[in-house]
């Protein structure tokens, strides 16, 4: 089932049905549905190198038209790193590692004891906009959520050419 692209902005801006959000996750995708949504996406940044793949709402990997590279940036425009890097090393981190920083966000008695768990927060260094919270042990090294395989993600789950890409020097 092919979707339109204002169910796809729809879906984007969270305004979408439960139904409809069940079924669109649970039923197999329409080949389009990929190219749309990056195509919404694109629309609504303000610069205009190519996204290459969405890594959350407001973070993307995007080929530089200059130069050809993939960087890591967040929706404002600030890039991060290296697309091959955890860009998490590259954000602006707020560790949330004493109980009057965890009731700042959970009711007395029901945060968790910080010398078990800590929550770090990671933020675009120029925006300000949250990326991610990770909730590990204190000790815990920064989590790389995933280190995706564009290559194999465009030409074998999208059939399409993988876009050009020049590596950092």
């Amino acid at each position: 089932m092919a979707y339109t692209r204002a169910k796809i902005a729809d879906l984007i801006d969270g305004k979408i049905d439960a139904d409809t959000l069940h079924q669109m996750l649970s039923t197999p995708k329409d080949p389009e549905r990929f190219a749309t949504y990056v195509e919404l996406l694109q629309e609504r940044v303000p610069w205009d190198d190519r996204i290459i793949l969405p890594l959350g709402p407001k973070l993307y990997i995007v080929q530089l038209k200059a130069s050809k590279q993939w960087k890591v940036r967040c929706a404002c425009g600030h890039d991060f790193c290296d697309w091959r890097e955890n860009w998490k090393l590259h954000a602006r981190v707020h560790i949330r590692d004493t109980p009057e920083k965890m009731e700042e966000i959970y009711p007395r008695l029901m945060a968790p004891t910080s010398s078990w768990q800590v929550l770090r927060e990671y933020y675009c260094p120029e925006c300000g906009t949250l990326h991610d919270v990770e909730a590990p042990t204190p000790w815990y090294p920064v989590i790389r959520d995933f280190e995706p395989d564009i290559d194999a993600f465009y030409r074998e789950t999208l059939g399409i050419q993988i876009p050009e890409r020049v590596e950092a020097a």
